[in-house]
């Protein structure tokens, strides 16, 4: 079978193409990189997420490993990427590998490589994983070696996490808020985390949806509308000042408002561009994916930051990181990074600094939002996938790409290609037309001025390509 790396590993669906063999094969690839390119005797650290069978392909992967030769310590319990990552980077380890999907429905699984420098492995390193992976897939039944479990040991991740975290913002400053939170982990690996370090340091939280389940309650882990109709309802029925969610594996982040509104990660992002470079007057220059609204840039031109734009995969954020003084980066799909923690997106670390932020102000989410719309203008974001026959998704691509001159009653202005085909409109008014990188779908992205106008846009964008 196929087995390709999207935008952040490798995913498929569990007992189709995600199967224990060939997670061997991809765990083999991966060992094979790093005794090529890394230290392998600092070993690869293995976790999983609350996924059916993680345990057992967490376990695959690492007697793969073992049998070349190289250390392996394995996570004891369900852990988020993140606290991988930073584990990974603390212990100066050669990589390590996390067993999941991310947001992706239950049936699916996947394999996420992360690198020596504790985040997602950069272009050049997929493709030698890659590589690897194709040598192996052609003759690794051949070559396969048996499992030496005396080189396989255990990992407790949550405890340095934690120790971690706790360490990251003002916890006098949110005690004397008295705020309230609830937090909603979407039955994921990042239940319990952020009640446990409020509950530490004396701070207000409860938590819905905390036990980890394989089928995450029937609804996709990723916290955008619909799926955090729950956590919605929690603030709305417990008067909490606000709510916080994560996907999965703990990496992406979704905000609610005391009434029951959904943040965007847009508006999150903005919030904390504004926040850190503004209130805290903290360096450094922001980097941020194609999709994403350009209420940054306005933000960022108004304290005199520069802004990358890259394609569309943190692991592009991430390599911005690395090589420049980038304060924050971040991507529509709610996964966000600062330089004071990791070059790597965290939900948990996400909602404690929104909660922060609250607290720094003495604002709810939804008037910091307004604050900044009343500064920056109004921007209405909205995204829609669309599952489609074969070959309609590059039919898309392309009639966006040369055919279409006018929008609506919009002339196009101009077009970019970074990564699908954005077309710009009007005022402040974009449409992006892209194939997705995890999932056989392609996915339609929308901002202007009016929530109605956006609707609009999607809904004809949406209508052309049904038409293909």
């Amino acid at each position: 079978m196929q087995i390709r790396f999207g935008t952040d590993g490798w995913r498929g669906v569990i007992a189709e193409d995600f199967t224990v063999a060939n997670v061997r094969q991809v765990a083999t690839a991966i060992a094979r990189y790093v005794i090529r390119a890394e230290k392998p005797q600092s070993g690869v650290l293995i976790g999983c997420d609350s996924r059916f069978g993680g345990p057992l392909f967490a376990r695959a992967a690492a007697e793969a490993i073992s049998a070349t030769g190289t250390p392996v310590w394995l996570s004891d319990a369900p852990c988020p990427s993140p606290a991988l990552s930073l584990l990974v980077r603390q212990r100066e380890a050669a990589g390590g590998i996390m067993i999941t999907a991310s947001h992706n429905p239950p049936r699916w699984n996947g394999v996420k490589y992360k690198a020596s420098y504790g985040s997602s492995a950069l272009p050049g390193i997929v493709a030698e994983i890659e590589k690897e992976l194709v040598e192996v897939l052609a003759n690794g039944s051949r070559r396969a070696l048996p499992p030496r479990k005396d080189f396989i040991h255990s990992l407790h991740v949550r405890a340095p996490y934690l120790e971690t975290l706790s360490k990251l913002i003002d916890w006098e400053r949110l005690r004397q808020s008295k705020f309230r939170f609830v937090v909603d982990p979407m039955h994921g690996a990042a239940c319990g985390l952020f009640r446990e370090l409020c509950a530490r340091h004396g701070v207000a939280c409860d938590e819905i949806r905390g036990n980890y389940d394989p089928l995450f309650g029937g609804v996709n882990p990723e916290p955008i509308q619909p799926h955090v109709a729950a956590l919605q309802e929690a603030v709305r029925n417990g008067k909490y000042d606000a709510g916080f969610a994560a996907d999965g594996d703990g990496d992406r982040i979704g905000a609610v408002d005391a009434d029951g509104t959904f943040i965007t990660p847009h508006q999150i992002f903005a919030i904390l561009l504004w926040h850190l470079a503004g209130a805290r007057n903290q360096t450094g220059d922001v980097a941020k994916t194609f999709s994403t609204t350009k209420m940054i840039d306005k933000i960022a031109k108004k304290f005199g930051r520069t802004v990358f734009e890259t394609p569309i995969g943190f692991k592009h954020i991430c390599e911005l990181m690395l090589e420049r003084d980038i304060l924050l980066g971040g991507e529509e799909s709610g996964g966000l990074a600062t330089k004071m923690y990791l070059p790597e997106r965290d939900a948990t670390v996400t909602a404690l600094l929104l909660a922060e932020v609250m607290a720094w102000h003495g604002k709810r989410l939804g008037e910091l939002v307004k604050m900044l719309h009343d500064e920056f203008g109004v921007h209405h974001y909205g995204r829609v996938d669309l599952e489609l026959r074969a070959g309609q998704k590059e039919r898309a691509v392309q009639h966006f790409g040369s055919r279409v001159e006018r929008l609506l009653e919009w002339r196009i202005e101009h077009r970019e290609d970074m990564d699908g085909q954005k077309l710009y409109f009007g005022e402040a008014g974009w449409v992006l037309v892209r194939i997705s990188g995890t999932e056989q779908m392609l996915r339609v992205y929308a901002e202007t001025a009016h929530p109605q106008t956006t609707e609009r846009v999607l809904d004809e964008v949406c209508a052309q390509v049904r038409q293909l």
